[in-house]
């Protein structure tokens, strides 16, 4: 176990040290790429997180027909293959779409929408499931004082707010991941639209395996460096007010 442990540290390090390596020579277009993934996928995690978790502490607390078919068919989206996303989201932002006249086609607000898209129905189902364990739980008591299933939601949405961290963190690492809805409706546009998956993308067609890894090495480093921030807010918040 330690030689395990020992072999994932050093990996980390390894991975940490040559995206930071990578920023310290502050390439203008590597920074704007950074910058950019970071604004698309934080965007639509936001977004994910305001809809998603509403959405789904409303159906873990609901009863109605076809709940069970809306939860399974929830469930299933959560695995939706990005480029279908995308080919949606194309479909209805070009010029012959239902949002056609907004032009946001090839833009990093189409990206957004896009990331949105696969991450509201992954945060849902995760907090679906989260509020749903701890409304078993308090629903005899909510009964007992006359608290309908509308302000549960929002007792039990404060109550696993440090739980449902579970539910923001996969969408955060869906949506940094996310390639191919983000190249479809953003077109991989230098300077425009290129993030850090896409770039890789086209780095690794291109030859240049070297400039991939190093992305890549950014990449996972902003991924773990976001995941540690939360785990640490997580643990302090759990602490002070749990």
């Amino acid at each position: 176990m330690r030689h395990r442990n020992s072999a994932w540290l050093i990996a980390l390090t390894v991975f940490g040290s040559a995206g930071y390596l990578l920023l310290a020579d502050c390439d203008p277009r590597l920074l704007e790429i950074v910058g950019l993934s970071l604004f698309v996928s934080l965007s639509a995690l936001c977004i994910g997180t305001l809809l998603g978790l509403p959405l789904g502490a409303w159906l873990a607390v609901s009863r109605f027909p076809g709940r069970t078919a809306l939860v399974v068919a929830l469930n299933a989206l959560m695995g939706l293959p990005s480029v279908v996303v995308g080919v949606l989201v194309y479909l209805a932002l070009s010029r012959s779409g239902p949002l056609g006249s907004f032009g946001l086609l090839y833009s990093p607000t189409a990206m957004v929408i896009a990331q949105s898209a696969l991450v509201l129905p992954l945060i849902a189902a995760v907090a679906r499931q989260i509020i749903e364990d701890a409304w078993q739980e308090y629903a005899p008591e909510f009964s007992l004082i006359g608290i309908g299933r509308l302000h549960a939601v929002g007792l039990l949405l404060a109550d696993c707010r440090f739980s449902l961290t579970v539910a923001t963190l996969a969408g955060l690492g869906r949506a940094m991941s996310e390639v191919g809805a983000v190249m479809i409706v953003g077109g991989n546009i230098e300077g425009y639209t290129r993030v850090m998956t896409t770039a890789i993308a086209l780095e690794t067609s291109k030859g240049d395996l070297a400039l991939s890894i190093l992305l890549g090495c950014v990449l996972m480093t902003i991924i773990l460096g976001l995941n540690v921030i939360a785990h640490a807010l997580r643990t302090w918040a759990s602490r002070r007010y749990g």
